[in-house]
């Protein structure tokens, strides 16, 4: 009996240190990714200051100037732009799910919604490529007499926004989720409507989680990669109009990956960008956690 009291004993410490292992080459994966970044960055940020690599317009590898400025202002837009149209789409979808659907309907949508999760973006960037952009350009001409080859910054938003509402809606709904039911039984039995409920009480309680949710949205379309690269046009200048073609810093990265091997300061160049990148959704993703633990606690009792 001591034998086998002994042998679990064993098992489970042994068990304990291998999982703290894990976690622990989790987190140094991490701080070597960040500290290569660094590094590689070095030689350009010697070259070249902060300022005028994120301030200048000018990409010019033989003169050695590598200009930031259109790409991150067309990641701006193109980001932001897509939240615009994710945010209403997500919150009131989320809202449907968790206050109105019976639960066959949440079922099912919700396996819906994990799948298009699961959609690789070079597929979006595909379908957006064959359907969309011919679509952007022939209404914008016929309608509102816009020229535009529909490889502009509008599609990539479009995209881009229909990529990140499984995350958000997701979050929402587990925010939603969290908000004890007391609290909508009490707002429905004083008289209120069960969208006044939602409106009144849900929001305001689920408000972190949701905050939360669209922080990773963010986080999710700012470092989007190949869709993006495929539809926005690829243009280092700063878009005039949205419906003009431009670049992200993703999309600059891969659309010089074949170059950035043969010349080592391109390559510095492209490694801040992927810096810069590693850095906002890191803090981004780290503020929405921390919110999201903060509602978790707030409703845990």
């Amino acid at each position: 009996m001591k034998n086998r009291i002994y042998s679990r004993l064993l098992k489970d410490h042994m068990a304990s240190h291998i999982l703290n292992l894990f976690a622990f080459l989790i987190v140094l994966f991490f701080f070597l990714i960040l500290v290569m970044l660094i590094t590689k960055s070095v030689p350009v940020i010697r070259k070249n200051s902060i300022a005028e690599l994120i301030f200048s317009s000018k990409w010019d590898t033989d003169a050695k100037q590598f200009g930031f400025f259109p790409a991150i202002i067309g990641t701006l837009e193109v980001t932001l732009l897509s939240m615009l149209f994710a945010i209403p789409v997500s919150m009131l979808t989320a809202i449907y799910i968790s206050e109105y659907a019976s639960s066959s309907i949440k079922t099912s949508i919700s396996a819906f919604i994990d799948v298009l999760s699961g959609i690789p973006s070079v597929v979006f960037g595909l379908c957006a490529l064959l359907y969309l952009v011919p679509a952007v350009s022939m209404v914008m001409k016929k309608i509102f007499s816009i020229q535009t080859t529909g490889m502009c910054v509008i599609t990539a938003s479009l995209t881009l926004s229909v990529m990140t509402l499984p995350v958000i809606i997701s979050l929402i709904v587990e925010s939603l989720q969290l908000v004890p039911k007391e609290l909508r039984e009490v707002s429905l039995s004083l008289g209120a409507t069960k969208w006044q409920s939602v409106k009144k009480i849900l929001f305001r309680a689920a408000g972190p989680g949701i905050i939360s949710a669209i922080l990773l949205g963010f986080g999710r379309a700012f470092g989007e990669t190949m869709a993006v690269a495929m539809i926005i046009g690829s243009k280092n200048k700063i878009p005039v109009s949205v419906f003009s073609a431009g670049e992200t810093l993703p999309s600059l990265i891969v659309n010089s990956f074949g170059e950035m091997m043969s010349v080592p300061l391109q390559q510095s160049a492209l490694i801040f960008v992927a810096l810069i990148l590693f850095i906002i959704v890191m803090v981004t993703n780290s503020v929405a956690k921390m919110i999201n633990i903060r509602l978790s606690q707030k409703w845990r009792y």
